[in-house]
């Protein structure tokens, strides 16, 4: 109740309560089979939100039909009804203990998330079987290669529309109030790479201000971290600290760290934006000294805001979204540390197949 207030309409969880149908009486003198009760199918379909599910069922309970009982004039009764449930594309469906036990990402993909019971049968006595029951939770996930980290002024949108050399794509997620913006970045070879921009960073955001943890939340499903900072630093509002750029890198590190400290292993590429601004050069080089050693001028903010451990950049590149300076080599950059993952990946992938095929020693 109080989250959803706070937020508008932007839900991106639900829980539902699915139960399969009980299966139908079997009929002992004639031997005769009950119909098995119906299953419970969540199938992705386009243009559906979790918000949708929510208004059309306020209770959030999926129930299949029951299966017929079998008579006299049909020894083996009907299969009770299907109950069949539209969600989201990009959800990822949890057991009530928050295990995944699936997830539906493409139109038409569909999951059993509820098997109707057997029917009365000489085998159980002509006794039928009830459904299968339990909560399913519905996470919708945001997935995409890179995550846009910076706080509101950084020109992520106007970054994300440069790189994509269209406007970003606002996906069609299921969200509501919060549109991610979704970019492709295209190359030469055609490879493709998605960049997401969730809006609503800001200081204090794992503590749960504004939409700062859902935005986290996404941000751990990306697989890279691109932070964007403003090489003039950065004010949130009159009331708010001036934040040079080094502060803002350190603040945007403690909030990663915050949430969640895995977050900081995830590979990042820091863009330093507005490069066309006067004082841009001096402040840069300011900031790259700050940054190779930060130890030094960490004196410079509160303690509570100092990242336990900087975060380690793959690079750094100033960039102009005004002028376009910088984003092709950015979007090379992004391609190398995707390349390079993706290499790990196929390396440990082989050692693995390696080691299946090792007899074992002891042998």
């Amino acid at each position: 109740g109080e989250l959803l207030c706070q937020y508008g309409s932007f839900i991106d969880g639900l829980r539902l309560y699915v139960r399969g149908g009980a299966g139908g009486m079997g009929y002992p003198r004639l031997g005769g089979e009950g119909g098995r009760g119906g299953d419970v199918w969540l199938i992705a379909q386009e243009r559906v939100t979790l918000k949708s599910i929510r208004d059309r069922y306020p209770h959030k309970r999926f129930v299949a039909g029951t299966g017929a009982n079998s008579s006299v004039r049909a020894l083996k009764g009907e299969k009770g009804k299907d109950c069949e449930v539209h969600v989201p594309l990009g959800v990822s469906l949890l057991s009530d203990d928050g295990k995944q036990i699936g997830e539906l990402n493409a139109a038409g993909e569909r999951f059993l998330a509820a098997r109707g019971g057997l029917g009365g049968s000489l085998a159980t006595n002509f006794v039928p079987c009830k459904g299968q029951r339990r909560i399913v939770c519905l996470d919708l996930k945001l997935i995409a290669d890179v995550g846009l980290v910076g706080f509101p002024n950084a020109g992520k949108s106007s970054l994300l529309s440069k790189m994509s050399h269209a406007k970003p794509q606002v996906a069609s997620y299921p969200f509501t109030t919060v549109q991610p913006e979704l970019g492709k970045l295209m190359y030469a070879d055609y490879k493709q790479i998605l960049v997401a921009d969730l809006p609503g960073l800001i200081e204090g955001a794992h503590a749960n201000k504004g939409m700062g943890h859902k935005f986290l939340k996404h941000v751990e499903r990306t697989k890279q971290l691109l932070l964007v900072v403003d090489v003039s630093g950065f004010q949130l509002s009159i009331s708010a600290p001036f934040r040079t750029a080094f502060e803002t890198v350190l603040l945007l590190t403690k909030e990663l760290e915050l949430y969640k400290e895995e977050l900081l292993s995830k590979p990042a590429l820091l863009a330093i934006n507005k490069m066309d601004l006067p004082d841009a050069r001096e402040n840069l080089s300011e900031l790259l000294k700050q940054l190779q050693h930060p130890h030094d001028f960490s004196h410079l903010l509160e303690e509570e805001m100092i990242p336990a451990k900087p975060l380690e950049f793959k690079n750094i590149i100033p960039i102009s979204t005004y002028t376009g300076e910088g984003i092709e080599e950015l979007k090379a950059c992004i391609r190398s540390a995707i390349d390079e993952e993706a290499e790990k990946e196929n390396e440990e992938y082989r050692k693995k197949q390696l080691q299946l095929l090792q007899p074992s020693a002891g042998q």
